[in-house]
């Protein structure tokens, strides 16, 4: 039996600190418009985690299911997440948001059907909308960037709020 060391893969922050800064910007621009279109922080996490489950990102699982469980989200939420659809757990605003976001993270599969669209814009209004695509689109880019590097889960620990 051969067994293989894993290759070495590239640390991104300390090759390329300007991107690597430029992404965290983009983060947090991202946030902030979520933040002015009062998006819920709390439905911010499950996009975030609904996209890591279908991308298949451990590092960025890890992460968000601790940040939504530190933000007050139940096990049973978390747990039900990847069968959203046959669960009564999701009110239609996240189930519009859950939807939206695994049209764009699955774009390349009907890339953003219409009726997935008209769904988030009859239950969101557009700066909403904007921020949920967002919000998307930055948590695909971290899963990529954490998966290409073999990032390790398991050491995250969520920022602890003081009273």
């Amino acid at each position: 039996m051969t067994t293989t060391e894993p290759i070495s893969r590239v640390a991104l922050k300390k090759i390329t600190p300007e991107v690597s800064a430029s992404m965290g910007a983009l983060h947090g621009a991202a946030v902030s418009a979520a933040r002015d279109a009062k998006v819920e922080p709390e439905l911010l996490e499950l996009i975030r985690i609904r996209a890591s489950q279908l991308n298949g990102c451990a590092f960025c699982l890890d992460m968000h299911t601790k940040d939504a469980r530190a933000a007050g989200e139940t096990e049973q939420r978390i747990y039900a997440l990847n069968a959203w659809r046959e669960t009564p757990f999701f009110t239609e605003r996240e189930r519009a948001a859950l939807a939206l976001t695994e049209a764009v993270t699955l774009v390349h599969d009907g890339h953003v059907p219409d009726d997935v669209y008209a769904e988030a814009a009859g239950v969101f209004d557009e700066a909403q909308v904007a921020a949920l695509i967002w919000a998307a689109t930055v948590i695909n880019a971290y899963n990529r960037i954490a998966i290409a590097t073999r990032m390790v889960p398991g050491g995250y620990q969520p920022v602890q709020k003081s009273n």
